[in-house]
């Protein structure tokens, strides 16, 4: 083997050498992003201690970094469950959590994958907390405590899921259903209440006419009660001449028409009037 061939050689063991110090070197090193943490496994074993965002140092060729997404995730899980009074009852849930970076190990080692996650755990546990919350209450408080119904939820999945190393930082009733026969009877319910408050207020209206009646009977007759005791003191006889006069004008002060009967010497007689008209008909 010539010179030349031995440096041939020679080259392209250093250059392997160096490939391959390049390559241990780019995989002896891991960075994990803001929002990220990592989880590192030698030989299939995970190891203890989060990788946190930074630069960490991992052994070459035997390891390997799960990177898991620490930031807020959203899943919408539905629910059913049956209330105090036996209604059936179904829900959708929107679901914030994160993972707690902290405890990402665990989660590798119990869980593995996001998917897995909330497959297994988060779907679950929010069936077994809305039955909870469920429980507690009719159909219709259910209905109308919607609020407390959430409250209820809320802190039975909290409690379920912190143990998993996942944080619930918020939650949302998507949707809220009953069964067919409740719809029914709610809008019974709804038809007899309209119709309730239909007749209450007819028979306000039948008090409110009949006192109106009452009192317009009551008001008559203390103006009759004032007239005759008008009539019956003293210049008596000058009203009802007036209301004779004013009678007498009304029907157009026709002097052919109407005759004029009644009345004493004195002046003190009452005058009676009628229409000449009527009679002719």
């Amino acid at each position: 083997m010539d010179r030349q061939t031995t440096g041939n050689i020679s080259t392209l063991i250093g250059g392997i050498l160096a490939a391959l110090i390049v390559f241990i070197g780019f995989n002896s090193f891991i960075i994990i992003n803001p929002g990220q943490a990592g989880v590192l496994s030698i030989l299939g074993k995970a190891q203890d201690g989060a990788l946190l965002e930074g630069i960490h140092f991992k052994p070459p060729l035997v390891s390997n970094v799960d990177v898991y997404d620490v930031t807020v995730q959203k899943f919408e899980v539905p629910a059913q469950s049956s209330t105090k009074d036996l209604q059936e009852l179904s829900a959708s849930f929107a679901i914030n959590f994160r993972l707690d970076p902290i405890q990402v190990v665990n989660i590798r080692r119990t869980q593995g994958t996001l998917q897995n996650i909330v497959a297994k755990i988060i779907a679950p546990q929010t069936q077994e907390s809305f039955k909870i919350a469920a429980a507690r209450r009719t159909v219709e408080e259910a209905i109308t405590q919607r609020n407390q119904l959430k409250d209820d939820f809320d802190n039975a999945l909290n409690e379920r899921l912190e143990k998993y190393g996942i944080i619930v930082l918020d939650t949302s009733v998507v949707d809220l259903n009953f069964s067919p026969e409740f719809a029914k009877a709610v809008e019974e319910k709804q038809i007899a209440e309209q119709k309730s408050q239909r007749a209450v207020y007819v028979a306000k209206e039948a008090e409110q006419q009949a006192q109106a009646d009452i009192n317009r009977a009551k008001g008559k007759a203390e103006a009759q009660r004032l007239l005759a005791e008008t009539l019956k003191a003293q210049g008596g006889d000058l009203v009802l001449k007036k209301e004779a006069i004013e009678a007498w004008k009304e029907g157009g002060a026709q002097m052919p028409k109407v005759l004029v009967m009644g009345g004493d010497s004195n002046g003190g007689g009452i005058p009676f009037l009628f229409n000449l008209n009527e009679l002719e008909r």
